[in-house]
């Protein structure tokens, strides 16, 4: 009975800013403007994509699935977050850390396909443009978003389960704002070998192959509209491509940095990088999918043009 109490955890403790309370009230106030800005913009990306005919193709498809997902994914952590900052309330239930854990891992995973498709659908588009109606097809652009939402789901049950089976002997105090699967391991008292190893596999899967597909599908773009003789035509394909690469660069730039090196145990004098790993987490959490419609709105002559018939309640076409 004292080794399953000693092993057995009821609830976590959140750190977040608890060492900087004079940051908390800001930190309040500016999560909850990025919030009401990712729903806001991600709810009009959605909107256009269903409403407006003229945005019924594949890419704006995928970018429906990814407002979705940005969506999902916020909401699954920032309003807790926001509650701790605002009461004090730091503590979360085992089961409501592993719900949380899931949802984070799962729509991550799904965003790294997600731009891997995304990346397929314009090398088709402008590489081999003649084909890309029978290539693209609704039932192939379909089950390509689907595999993603179910691949993402399936990796994530996998990474929860092994990261909540553990014992941590009596550790709760998540050095963190959200029960991240990284800031977990490090409370467990046990053998974490097998779960760094799933981990190293689940980022060759869904962070290094989705990766290497965006990489050889933009080569191939960039070979195709150097060849081509007008320089409208060269301007009017890299500004299709333009808004993704962006978003691209932005997202695997700072999910590299958390999820690239998964580390089992702090070193002695790691508090500056630990500071340093929450702002990188709270970037890929919050600002990146905050700045995603924002990219696709301003990069992006139709879907400026779809919520401007949406924002002037005009009928669409």
């Amino acid at each position: 009975m004292d080794k399953f109490n000693q092993t057995f955890v009821i609830e976590f403790i959140l750190l977040g800013l608890s060492q900087y309370p004079k940051l908390e009230i800001i930190y309040f106030l500016l999560i909850l403007m990025m919030y009401l800005v990712i729903l806001m913009g991600n709810g009009v990306l959605i909107t256009a994509s269903i409403f407006d005919s003229r945005l019924h193709t594949p890419m704006y498809f995928f970018l429906g699935n990814l407002s979705f997902l940005d969506i999902c994914y916020t909401s699954s952590s920032v309003p807790s977050t926001m509650v701790s900052l605002i009461s004090k309330k730091r503590n979360i239930s085992f089961s409501g850390c592993a719900v949380q854990m899931f949802l984070g891992f799962a729509m991550g995973s799904t965003e790294c396909l997600l731009l891997g498709m995304m990346a397929f659908d314009r090398y088709v588009a402008i590489c081999n443009p003649l084909r890309y109606p029978i290539i693209m097809n609704k039932l192939v652009y379909v089950l390509m978003a689907a595999l993603s939402w179910l691949s993402g789901g399936v990796n994530s049950i996998v990474q929860t389960s092994l990261a909540m089976q553990l014992p941590f002997c009596g550790k709760n105090i998540i050095n963190h704002f959200t029960c991240e699967i990284l800031a977990v391991l490090k409370l467990a008292c046990a053998d974490i070998s097998l779960n760094i190893i799933t981990m190293v596999v689940s980022n060759v899967a869904f962070l290094v192959l989705p990766l290497v597909i965006i990489f050889f599908s933009y080569m191939f773009i960039l070979y195709t509209i150097l060849r081509m003789n007008s320089a409208t035509g060269r301007r009017k394909a890299f500004s299709t491509c333009s808004a993704h690469l962006t978003v691209v660069i932005i997202f695997y730039g700072t999910i590299f940095f958390m999820y690239a090196k998964p580390k089992s145990q702090d070193l002695p004098g790691e508090e500056k990088l630990q500071a340093l790993d929450k702002l990188i987490s709270l970037f890929y959490g919050v600002v990146t999918p905050m700045l995603n419609p924002i990219i696709y709105s301003l990069r992006n002559k139709d879907v400026k043009a779809a919520v401007k018939y949406l924002l002037d309640c005009k009928p669409i076409s």
